[in-house]
């Protein structure tokens, strides 16, 4: 997208802003109108985001260096929470606080997974989150390995006894991770006696990946874990040259009682309209591998120093600027609730997620009324000298869905994700897999698109 719109589409876009402006309360200005008034200060921004060195980077890496995966219910994430709070009051955001938010409370203990025959070889393996434990001298059992729902049904009679593995080739993870979701189900449906899924992402290296899985209330609960994409692909092979494949899977999982955690925020106050408010941030939650540096302590971290980056430049918008970490984000989605509960008496001019990897930002996703739209496109214009310029059909989050469902338009941050699922859920989520110059500018982008929507003289609100 260019700056500069072909004539046509200038007077198409103009037209429908002009039609929406009727039935909505933002302005009815031209299209450029919003580009032309803050394109000093997007550029001032964009500058002094790029100029900051290693600066949101560094903190990405201390957030995670210092207490590691933050999965609910954990000491970690408290304490995580704890530091973010007394950080951000360093840094001068205002309102600084915590919130409560029980959360679920799911502890993976000790795990093994072990081929017994053709040959004896320890294997990489993750608990898939929810699980049940295995007995305490493991499952020892024949593999089955099947490459579809549909496939493990029409061999149904085989899998009785047997511990099912889903061996699907990367499509995209919506696919491939309803076996992650779904697949002890499916399973225990036929008699299995538990379940493996392989690795949901397109490239690893023995690295499996964990996350939520499901259970049904009318099937017998099986255990259920990830193994990594090179060991389902060899299991498989042995298989088709004939040979038998068994394996012992050791699980020492539990669900303790639900845990208390607490959403964390700060603020940069409006000057004219502070109760209004554009909320923003990332889940400080995390997996229980790696350092959730990627999923999701960047997400939180660039909207925290946006609003510090907006502070240094003494840019204060007409309404408040809010950057929330996000509890409970991985297993259960509490702290995006317990939000909307807490806030929804609030006027919300705009919710912005971060949930994909603070990688090269290419825009934004958009949900709202088409003059808020159009509103939100122009803003985008401003972010085009950074590739950040395209707005999506559609956006939101996770945790932004409960307070977008009371009528806030939301965006969710859209970046390269070409590399995400290589590290999502796994041990290899660490904050080198982040470019500084990257995060640099999703901070950027973040804090333009925040200030110009905090600062509109008109509600983006239908």
């Amino acid at each position: 997208m260019s700056a500069t719109y072909p004539s046509p589409f200038r007077i198409a876009v103009a037209a429908a802003l002009f039609a929406a402006s009727i039935a909505s309360p933002v302005a009815a200005q031209s299209l450029d109108a919003i580009p032309a008034k803050y394109r000093d200060i997007a550029n001032r921004i964009i500058a002094a985001a790029e100029a900051d060195s290693t600066g949101a980077w560094d903190r990405i890496a201390e957030l995670t260096d210092r207490f590691g995966h933050r999965l609910s219910g954990s000491l970690a994430l408290e304490q995580a929470i704890t530091w973010t709070a007394a950080t951000m009051q360093r840094d001068g955001l205002a309102n600084v606080r915590t919130e409560r938010v029980m959360v679920p409370h799911w502890v993976r203990g000790d795990e093994s997974l072990e081929l017994v025959s053709p040959r004896r070889q320890r294997l990489p393996m993750l608990g898939l989150g929810g699980s049940i434990a295995t007995p305490s001298n493991g499952i020892t059992a024949e593999v089955i390995v099947v490459a579809s729902f549909e496939e493990l049904t029409a061999r149904a009679a085989e899998a009785k006894g047997r511990i099912v593995l889903y061996d699907a080739e990367w499509r995209d993870y919506g696919y491939n991770g309803a076996f992650r979701r779904q697949g002890a189900i499916a399973a225990a449906k036929v008699g299995a006696v538990a379940s493996l899924a392989r690795a949901a992402g397109p490239y690893g290296m023995r690295t499996p990946h964990t996350g939520s899985m499901s259970y049904d209330s009318t099937v017998t609960r099986i255990p259920h874990a990830s193994v990594a994409a090179e060991d389902a692909m060899m299991i498989r092979r042995m298989i088709a040259r004939g040979e038998t494949v068994r394996v012992t899977l050791k699980m020492n999982a539990q669900t303790l009682p639900d845990a208390e955690s607490r959403n964390v925020m700060g603020e940069l106050r409006g000057r004219e309209r502070p109760d209004e408010i554009v909320v923003m941030g990332g889940h400080i939650d995390s997996w229980d591998v790696g350092q959730g540096a990627m999923d999701d302590a960047g997400g939180v971290v660039v909207a925290w120093e946006a609003i510090r980056l907006l502070k240094r430049l003494g840019l204060t918008p007409r309404r408040t600027i809010r950057a929330v970490g996000w509890t409970n984000e991985e297993n259960g989605g509490r702290g995006g609730a317990a939000y909307k509960e807490m806030h929804q008496h609030e006027v919300h001019q705009l919710a912005i997620e971060s949930d994909g990897g603070v990688f090269a930002p290419l825009g934004f996703g958009f949900t709202g009324p088409p003059a808020a739209r159009a509103a939100v496109e122009a803003i985008a214009t401003l972010l085009v000298p950074i590739g950040a310029g395209k707005i999506e059909a559609s956006g939101g989050g996770a945790d932004i869905g409960p307070i977008m469902s009371t009528g806030v338009p939301g965006m969710g941050l859209n970046v390269d994700g070409s590399r995400y699922f290589w590290f999502h859920h796994t041990d290899a989520d660490t904050p080198d897999k982040l470019d500084p110059k990257e995060v640099r500018r999703v901070v950027a982008a973040m804090a333009v698109m925040a200030f110009i929507a905090a600062d509109l003289e008109r509600s983006l609100r239908p």
